[in-house]
């Protein structure tokens, strides 16, 4: 339990079935209040380990609270980046900026049945690099997508963001639990 006057913890919501998106969905609506879930370099932390990308937080010992900021910025790079190629238009400067920042490299690794693979590796050592793992994801969203599934959801007072996977690819909401039985609800008592 928080001490009086500090906030509570926020959970990240994950439902936007991509990474990219799902790090968009760390700015939320609470009660018609816009919340940023990211308030410091530890909840940055928290979401690349609840993403499957974890950081051991010693590497940035260098850098005290630089990495929020950072992550702050690349947030909206790629909330204006998809917002642009949504209406037809392209600007890859901060984009390309980031890739260049990220400093990835493939290795080979032993894999469970004896072979190998391919894997994607990260040096840390910067928040731009710590960020490397969402930035080429965000990257791939765009490059290797179909962005018409790109989908902001419907509910009228939500700003989530979610890759539509359904097979007729007609998801309208961020979670079917919360604001579409909200709408579904509303557009049931219209009708009665």
């Amino acid at each position: 339990m928080p001490k009086s006057g500090q906030p509570m913890e926020q959970e990240f919501l994950m439902l936007a079935d991509h990474p990219a998106l799902d790090f968009l969905n760390t700015e939320v609506r609470i009660n018609g209040e816009l919340v940023d879930l990211l308030q410091s370099d530890d909840d940055v932390l928290r979401w690349f380990a609840r993403a499957g990308w974890p950081v051991d937080k010693a590497s940035l010992n260098l850098y005290p609270e630089l990495l929020l900021d950072i992550a702050r910025g690349l947030r909206a790079a790629i909330h204006g980046a998809i917002e642009k190629y949504k209406a037809g238009e392209s600007d890859n400067g901060i984009m390309n900026m980031f890739l260049f920042e990220a400093k990835s490299y493939l290795k080979l690794v032993p894999d469970n049945q004896g072979g190998l693979r391919l894997e994607r590796r990260w040096e840390p050592k910067t928040p731009e690099q710590v960020l490397g793992p969402l930035m080429e994801s965000a990257a791939e969203l765009l490059a290797a997508n179909d962005l018409k599934m790109i989908k902001r959801c419907e509910d009228a007072e939500c700003i989530l963001w979610f890759y539509d996977r359904t097979r007729a690819h007609r998801r309208r909401w961020c979670n079917m639990a919360t604001c579409g039985t909200r709408n579904k609800v509303a557009a049931f008592r219209q009708r009665g």
